[in-house]
């Protein structure tokens, strides 16, 4: 993984499903693409916005970290 893009938090934003088709969120400094994710459709899950870190609101979540084995990574966070 250490050969992967790095991407500013303005970069990530735009990722949110409506300014570019892309739905990715970040999490503990990796870049996790959820576009194919029935639950990130149009950018939104529940209470969360694709396009920023997650990484504090994890706590609240009904689910573990280990959710996000099963998407791409695709950058890591400057």
């Amino acid at each position: 993984m250490t050969d992967l893009p790095a991407y500013t938090r303005s970069q990530l934003a735009l990722r949110n499903g409506q300014d570019k088709p892309q739905i990715w969120v970040a999490f503990k400094g990796l870049i996790y693409d959820v576009t194919e994710s029935r639950l990130w459709r149009n950018g939104k899950h529940y209470e969360h916005w694709a396009g920023q870190d997650l990484t504090p609101e994890l706590a609240d979540a009904p689910h573990t970290e280990t959710v996000f084995e099963k998407f791409e990574v695709v950058g890591v966070l400057k």
